[in-house]
């Protein structure tokens, strides 16, 4: 368990958050680039075969994001779909994004991390966010 993680279930309090170290690394359901057609005349997608979950590299925080540390999530349509590539691959649209520059380029990545329902507390907030702060709940 990192120093974030105990501060975190510990309930402390912004400044022992925004103290503790990030890991390099974290736990996430994800898919790949690689497997994007693996459902091509497929009748029966199971997703199973396409969602991973192992390790990702912590990217940087942009001005306008927050850094939530999932305390619970779940699996949604959103979810699924993307786990199915449809009805268009994500990573589709993660290209097309990425060519805006700046901080939209680190989306153009071979992997996608998934999923749009989850709760937990901010543990970091980008340097343009205003309506939130570090230890709020979300």
């Amino acid at each position: 368990m990192t120093l974030l993680t105990e501060a975190v279930r510990a309930g402390a309090p912004p400044q022992e958050l925004e103290r503790a170290p990030l890991p390099g690394e974290y736990t996430a359901a994800y898919i790949q680039a690689e497997d994007a057609r693996m459902f091509d005349g497929v009748a029966d997608k199971d997703i199973r075969k396409s969602l991973r979950v192992g390790q990702v590299p912590m990217p940087e925080l942009a001005p306008d994001e927050v850094l939530v540390a999932v305390m619970a999530s779940a699996v949604n349509y959103n979810t699924v779909w993307s786990a199915m590539f449809e009805p268009v691959s994500t990573f589709r649209f993660l290209r097309q994004f990425a060519t805006q520059g700046g901080w939209a380029r680190r989306h153009d990545l071979p992997y996608h991390v998934i999923g749009s329902d989850g709760a937990g507390v901010i543990v970091r907030v980008g340097s343009g966010v205003r309506r939130w702060a570090s230890a709020t709940t979300w």
